[in-house]
């Protein structure tokens, strides 16, 4: 582990993409394969992490793999409905872009961290609005643990247990430049 700005480095580069390349690799073997398989990434860290999980499947196994991407915003339940979301103020909705329809097949949704549990829930009723998957499972890069909903993932790269005055932060050469994942502390 290194330290920089306050921040303690817990995975580089190197060590989120061997925790990627674990995942893939559970994901075949608890599928059998990758028939009917559809990788759908949380908007935004989220799916830049899909986006590279269904690239390596389908490396690995020979055959394309779909993949697609959930923007949650207005599933979120921290959300006032009461309030009109304005340029200035309110959600940002970028939009969902799904391969497909979902029905019928196994959907591996993928986010970056796993805290509370309510980000996965907003995406599991995105995607029950779109279609009927037969089976979702769920894979996280990290799970810091303190869940609020009775939720658990399938495929976890790295569990990191964290204190509630900590905050894990992913960052993805996509948006961030590089591969990282640090903890640091927040003001309670």
């Amino acid at each position: 582990m290194s330290t920089t700005s306050g921040a303690v480095t817990v995975m580089d580069a190197g060590a989120v993409n061997r925790a990627l390349a674990r995942i893939c690799y559970e994901i075949i073997e608890r599928n059998e394969g990758l028939g009917n398989l559809v990788v759908v990434g949380i908007r935004t860290r989220g799916a830049h992490l899909a986006q590279r999980i269904a690239a390596r499947l389908s490396e690995i196994e020979g055959t394309r793999v779909p993949c697609g991407e959930l923007d949650i915003t207005l599933y979120r339940d921290d959300l006032d409905p009461n309030e009109q979301p304005t340029p200035a103020k309110g959600p940002v909705v970028h939009g969902t872009n799904l391969p497909e329809s979902l029905a019928g097949s196994t959907v591996v949704l993928v986010d970056d961290v796993l805290f509370t549990g309510r980000t996965t829930r907003a995406a599991l009723d995105a995607i029950m609005d779109d279609s009927r998957p037969d089976r979702i499972l769920l894979a996280v890069l990290v799970d810091r643990g303190h869940r609020e909903l009775p939720i658990r993932a399938d495929f976890v790269g790295k569990n990191l247990p964290t204190s509630l005055d900590e905050a894990v932060d992913v960052n993805v050469s996509e948006v961030d430049g590089e591969d990282l994942v640090s903890i640091r502390k927040v003001n309670a």
